[in-house]
């Protein structure tokens, strides 16, 4: 199922699009609301868990990946923007 019609008079790279909704969705959930609820010690398990698993439902449809490249596609974004923020803290 498509989502968006990214056609070739499309001036936005869909892979940066979906990206911006991805962080846009789940980012807010994993700094302020989850916090409360969930254990420090679990926290980062959980917490990228969570967002691996629903950017995975985003990145099916909206790029029209398959269940494996989505999850790999999704736990190497989590992965690198996690030790980018670290790095940089």
């Amino acid at each position: 199922m498509r989502i968006f019609n990214w056609g070739k008079q499309s001036k936005c790279d869909p892979f940066f699009i979906t990206g911006l909704l991805c962080t846009a969705l789940t980012l807010p959930y994993l700094w302020f609301v989850l916090p409360p609820f969930v254990d420090a010690a679990y926290y980062l398990l959980i917490g990228e868990g969570l967002l691996i698993i629903v950017e995975v439902i985003l990145l099916r449809p909206l790029l029209e990946m398959g269940l494996k490249e989505s999850a790999v596609c999704s736990l190497i974004m989590n992965t690198v923007s996690f030790w980018l923020g670290w790095f940089l803290l």
